[in-house]
């Protein structure tokens, strides 16, 4: 067996290969899996910065919830002391801006339940401070209030705003808490992103390293299996050159041995037909001479001479006669191989439709006789070929499937043929015996047959076909069952090359 070098890094090129696709699946999972670990933290730290936000957010609402309360209040003391329309309308405005501004941080504080009892408390102190801070301005400005009065008025609101003070510190406490908590929430966050890059980033590397050393291995085997390849292929040359000759070489032996053998056959063949011609002629006499002997003295034959005379001789003679006949049929078979196979090939283009209507026509007054048709699918391409070789294995094709046509049915032989790439395939349909699977490679073989031998035929033909077909760089293969047809395909090159002597 012829061994070759190269086959043998085959293991490792697969390794390779599974190495590669490795790295490759755990380059891409760790793309997708940092893909996803990416987004899911990118809105992690959005909610935790978002959160942050709105801490910041509620603290500014709570400043700004304390500038109107004491800048009114501080209105309201300048009015008690000397009445101001100024102070008044300063009071005023501020005044009516403290309960928009904690309605804005009641809206802000409303996801925090522990914020929401400070609102509320909140919002009743405002209430008090405005009653009582109302009380005092309408003394002032309807001038019904006392020196006393005055006094007390203005240290009224103390104990309130301390109150008020002391509810907006717990609010701004609550949120300072909050604050760090979600602060610390989103630099964990953040560590975690950039620790899952950093990861990401450090398994890229790894898989970019097995990957680039694993292709490094496979350029290494590749040049190793390219230069051992070079080597073959030098040395396959020089073999290939070898045995062609030798084939060369026994192709011409086996031909000259084949017409050699035919001839030397011939000539004790041509002896056995000449002495059989003769006992014909003596037994012929031999019986005029029983028949006389048998009417003048018939007590001088006995029964065993006379059947040897009348039935033994002409039976062996007949047998002998149709043995060496066929003996002869065979010979000529031989020769004809042998001719063919030394014949030069003359490649021209050949009109496959005009050359299966001559056929057709050839066979017209079987398929006749047989109630049997012949049908072409039209149109066919050209082939350029030697002619005499395709008409040979195209007309014993046809020839064969009207040959063994079912009577049970009327006969259909249906020709075909397409351009596949640069390979012609012509297919030969019949709806005839079939031949029996376990037959489909002997009908080809020399002096083979399947079925029933009820045909005329010494198993030459199919063998005589394949050669030819072979010759001219083509395969014929069959398709068949019993009693439900066969389709012979040969498929030919469309173009023949030149050649001025028989392959080997």
């Amino acid at each position: 067996m012829l061994r070759l070098p190269f086959l043998d890094i085959a293991p490792s090129q697969d390794q390779v290969r599974r190495t590669l696709l490795a790295c490759l699946a755990v380059g891409f999972a760790s793309l997708v899996f940092a893909m996803l670990a990416a987004g899911w933290l990118t809105k992690r730290s959005q909610e935790h910065s978002a959160s942050v936000t709105h801490t910041y957010d509620v603290e500014q609402a709570i400043a700004a919830l304390r500038l109107p309360i004491w800048r009114s209040e501080a209105a309201r003391r300048g009015y008690l002391i000397t009445p101001n329309p100024t102070a008044l309308r300063v009071y005023r405005d501020m005044a009516s801006s403290m309960m928009p501004a904690l309605d804005r941080v009641a809206s802000l504080t409303r996801d925090n339940p522990r914020q929401q009892p400070r609102v509320a408390r909140l919002r009743a102190l405002l209430r008090d401070l405005t009653t009582l801070r109302e009380q005092s301005v309408s003394a002032v400005r309807d001038a019904t209030i006392t020196e006393a009065m005055r006094a007390e008025s203005i240290d009224a609101s103390i104990p309130m705003l301390a109150a008020i003070t002391e509810e907006a510190e717990a609010l701004v406490g609550e949120e300072q808490r909050l604050l760090a908590i979600r602060a610390t929430r989103e630099r964990d966050s953040l560590e975690a992103f950039y620790v899952v890059l950093g990861g990401t980033a450090v398994l890229l590397a790894i898989v970019g390293v097995l990957t680039a050393l694993t292709l490094i291995r496979y350029t290494r085997d590749l040049t190793q299996s390219r230069d051992q390849l070079r080597d073959l292929a030098d040395s396959l040359e020089d073999t290939v050159r070898e045995r062609t000759a030798d084939l060369s070489r026994a192709n011409d032996e086996i031909q000259r041995f084949a017409y050699i053998v035919s001839h030397d056959l011939r000539a004790p063949l041509v002896n056995v037909l000449g002495f059989t011609g003769e006992l014909e002629s003596a037994t012929k006499v031999l019986g005029d001479f029983v028949d006389q002997a048998e009417a003048q003295a018939p007590q001088l034959l006995t029964q065993e001479a006379r059947i040897a005379a009348r039935e033994d001789l002409p039976e062996a003679i007949g047998f002998i006669r149709s043995s060496t006949q066929k003996m002869d049929r065979l010979i000529n078979a031989i020769l004809k191989l042998s001719r063919e196979g030394g014949r030069v090939l003359t490649p021209e283009r050949i009109d496959l439709a005009a050359m299966f209507g001559d056929i057709r026509a050839s066979l017209h007054h079987r398929t006749d006789a047989l109630g049997a048709t012949i049908d072409l699918a039209l149109p066919m391409p050209s082939i350029v070929s030697d002619r005499l070789a395709c008409e040979q294995i195209f007309s014993n094709i046809v020839e064969n499937a009207v040959k063994y046509l079912s009577p049970d049915r009327p006969g259909l032989i249906e020709v075909g043929a397409r351009q596949s790439g640069d390979r012609v395939i012509v297919d030969i349909r019949d709806n005839g015996r079939g031949i029996d699977p376990r037959d489909h490679q002997r009908i080809f073989d020399l002096f083979r047959r399947s079925g029933a031998q009820d045909q005329v035929g010494e198993g030459i033909g199919l063998a005589h076909v394949r050669a030819l077909v072979y010759r001219l760089g083509g395969t014929i293969s069959v398709d068949s069952m019993l009693e439900q047809g066969s389709t012979f395909r040969v498929n030919l090159p469309a173009l023949l090359a030149k050649t001025g002597s028989a392959p080997s």
